[in-house]
């Protein structure tokens, strides 16, 4: 029974509701008869001991339950009953005490004129303190400059809260009532609300008797997140600069300009980030006025898809001085590319332009067609052949040809300038063709129409590089400048004073120094001396001139190129190239597709 009694304190228990029952109404003794309840002497105890009072303790009242431990019941019963013991409610907390102690900026407007009610202290510091009951437009000149008023306008007619991202605050904002000294950034939202009426209005002129229509301006301080913007884009900016300058610095600086070609490239980064791609370009002059033009792309983007690009570039100028057919070079790239990365894949167009022939000879490896544009302003696609991207292996690459003469235009170009996500690359394609045959002008004006026409700007999401080479017609005394002299020699005795007396009177018809005439003589004595001894029939010896150069080539039936070496005292043979080398600006040889090879040799003429 004491144990029992005793856990009726436990709170939450049925026992201890059972408890106050019985407290409440409690058992008689024995040989005591027992009353209703409600006379009960001790019913009279309970409301003094809700109120905190409790009675003194009688006999009848405690029972067999000790008088302290019933009083000490009763009062933990009365603490649990009292209010002050439950936690505070929102709406016991005063609206000016919630908003006053908020960091951000706030600010309370009512009525169509968004006359001021209330600005919290953080809106006091940056702004200064506002006159309560004035207009918006006279108390809050601030909101006005960053054009709030309009948006707060909004916000009343049509109930909904509307935001207005990092508006800048200048330091000093708020006239001499602000202290904030630099710049912030703010972003404010407009909120709906009713404004009560439970008083006389801040401004005693104005009379507060309903309800007003209102609009809470909070503004939340983002200057911390604006400016680690800013560093961050600034930080990308920088690296963009440092990868944009990488791929330029592995360009060409200064593109090399032939005789008989006018040519000009342009390369644009894509996007913003600091991942440039791998787009090259190239122009090199392989002597006897050939031209040699190249355009590739590495797939991917970053350092290492430029570095990949730098090194093909390297080999592929290399590679271009052996003076090997365009599918030779693409050849010899594809087995350097599986080398130098297994991983990158890139595509390449070889060509090389020969002004005694006027075609166009390249060789593809997985790029885009060349476009041709004829005189008379019709464009159409080089053909076939196409072989695979460079770093696959097991391909033959072959050569193809287009022709190329006076009047012609052409454009090698990147898949940046014409591949979109939502068209086929061939459509893209055919719009620069059409863009193409409309492109006047010189080869750089070209590239820009290009660019324009395609819809290419600095926020493109690919990088474009685009070469441009134009063969100009020659009229008038641009014209006198360029000339042509081509003599067959059958063999025999005759042949090499025939071919002496032959440059003799060209070189002179052409109105060159006697210094300049003697040596053109002995220089195309020499090679058709060699290609008597060393070579066999068709042979042909072709002498030509343009503005900077005259240029002699002799060309035979046998493909074993001629090689300088030191001739001994006694020989009697070993001299020619020798001779040649020493007299002329440069030389060169190299195999034709005929199975023949030329031998060629320069001089510089004197500019003016």
């Amino acid at each position: 029974m004491i144990f029992t009694r005793w856990s009726a304190k436990f709170p939450g228990t049925q026992r201890r509701g059972a408890a106050r029952s019985d407290r409440a109404a409690p058992r008689p003794a024995s040989g005591t008869p027992s009353g209703p309840p409600e006379t009960a002497p001790e019913a009279a105890a309970v409301p003094a001991a809700v109120d905190g009072t409790p009675s003194p303790p009688t006999a009848a009242a405690t029972g067999s339950v000790p008088a302290a431990r019933a009083e000490h019941e009763d009062t933990a019963a009365s603490q649990e009953a009292t209010p002050a013991a439950l936690p505070p409610t929102v709406d016991a907390l005063s609206v000016h005490e919630i908003l006053g102690t908020i960091p951000a900026l706030v600010a309370v407007v009512y009525g169509p004129e968004h006359r001021l009610a209330y600005v919290n202290g953080a809106y006091a510091t940056v702004f200064g303190a506002r006159p309560a009951g004035r207009t918006a437009r006279e108390a809050l000149p601030e909101l006005d400059a960053l054009g709030l008023l309009p948006l707060m306008d909004q916000v009343l007619r049509s109930g909904k809260p509307r935001t207005v991202k990092s508006r800048k605050v200048a330091g000093g904002a708020g006239g001499a009532g602000g202290d904030r000294t630099r710049d912030g950034y703010y972003t404010f939202t407009c909120t709906p609300i009713e404004v009560a009426a439970s008083g006389p209005a801040p401004d005693p002129e104005v009379a507060c008797v309903a309800p007003h229509k209102g609009v809470l301006v909070f503004g939340a301080d983002v200057t911390d997140q604006i400016e680690s913007a800013e560093r961050l884009r600034a930080s990308e900016a920088s690296q963009r600069e440092a990868a944009v300058t990488l791929q330029r610095s592995l360009l060409p600086q200064e593109l090399e300009q032939p005789d008989d070609l006018r040519v000009a490239a342009t390369y644009q980064p894509g996007g913003t980030d600091a991942a440039v791609g791998g787009d090259w370009y190239d122009v090199i002059t392989l002597g006897a006025g050939r031209t040699a033009l190249v355009i590739g792309d590495v797939m991917g983007r970053g350092v290492r898809a430029a570095a990949v690009m730098g090194q093909l570039r390297t080999a592929v100028r290399a590679y271009a001085r052996l003076d090997l057919p365009p599918h030779e070079v693409l050849q010899l790239l594809d087995g350097l590319a599986a080398e130098i990365d297994a991983s990158q894949i890139a595509t390449c167009v070889y060509a090389v332009h020969d002004p005694n022939e006027g075609r166009l000879v390249y060789a593809s490896a997985g790029h885009l067609p060349i476009l041709v544009r004829d005189p008379d302003g019709s464009v159409r696609r080089a053909a076939e052949p196409t072989g695979p991207p460079l770093g696959t292996g097991g391909w033959l690459h072959t050569s193809g040809s287009v022709p190329l003469g006076p009047g012609s235009s052409a454009v090698l170009y990147t898949d940046g300038l014409v591949e979109r996500r939502d068209k086929d690359i061939d459509d893209g394609v055919e719009a620069l063709e059409r863009a193409f045959a409309g492109a006047a002008g010189a080869p750089d004006i070209v590239c820009d129409r290009l660019l324009r026409s395609l819809g290419i700007t600095a926020t493109h999401d690919d990088d474009v590089a685009i070469l441009v080479l134009q063969h100009p017609e020659r009229t008038g005394h641009d014209a006198e400048l360029f000339h042509n002299a081509a003599l067959e020699l059958h063999g025999g005795t005759e042949a090499a004073p025939r071919a002496r007396a032959f440059a003799s009177g060209v070189l002179a018809s052409w109105r060159f120094s006697p210094e300049l005439h003697d040596l053109g003589v002995l220089a195309a004595s020499e090679l058709v001396a060699n290609s008597l001894q060393h070579g066999h029939p068709p042979m042909r010896l072709r002498l030509r001139r343009t503005d900077r150069r005259l240029i002699i080539e002799v060309t035979d039936g046998d493909d074993h190129l001629p090689r300088r070496r030191r001739a001994e005292p006694v020989d009697e043979a070993g001299r020619g190239i020798s001779i040649v080398a020493t007299i002329a600006s440069a030389w060169g040889s190299r195999r034709t597709p005929g199975g023949g090879k030329a031998v060629w040799c320069e001089f510089a003429l004197p500019r003016g």
